[in-house]
């Protein structure tokens, strides 16, 4: 099952990043400079709601199907209310986890995005609390040690 390790706060930054229109193909490389539009700070890329907005680091394989990986960081929003088939950082009974909430009239279940992993049902007497809703994640795909 995923769970979720809780990074910090996200706070607002002044730094903004090129950003190019053109889709490039994964093959063959195109001249981008061309197609530079506009300066894109990861605020806007990530819709930063500080202080309500939080890193998160997604901890094992059950949300593979929708592309979070063990290790990703999710930007997860504290302040945007839930709604059915969010994904979302939820804590039953102390334990923290991210999953994609399902609302069936008063039926609320944790459904992992890995067919491995049983749907998390949440019983009568449980304790459930939804930290947040995740807004997109950051992958690293090359890292020199």
């Amino acid at each position: 099952m995923a769970t979720a390790t809780f990074l910090g706060p996200l706070g607002g930054s002044i730094i903004e990043l090129p950003f190019f229109s053109a889709h490039i193909p994964a093959g063959f490389p195109s001249p981008a400079q061309d197609h530079l539009e506009q300066k894109l700070s990861l605020d806007q890329l990530f819709d930063v709601d500080a202080p309500h907005t939080f890193l998160v680091r997604a901890d094992g394989e059950s949300m593979m199907g929708i592309g979070i990986f063990d290790g990703d960081v999710m930007v997860v929003n504290r302040a945007m209310p839930w709604r059915h088939r969010d994904i979302v950082i939820a804590a039953i009974n102390g334990d923290t986890f991210v999953k994609r909430l399902i609302q069936d009239g008063q039926q609320i279940v944790l459904q992992s995005e890995n067919p491995a992993f049983a749907p998390r049902y949440i019983l009568e007497g449980d304790e459930l609390l939804i930290w947040g809703v995740v807004m997109g994640s950051i992958r690293r795909h090359h890292c020199h040690a």
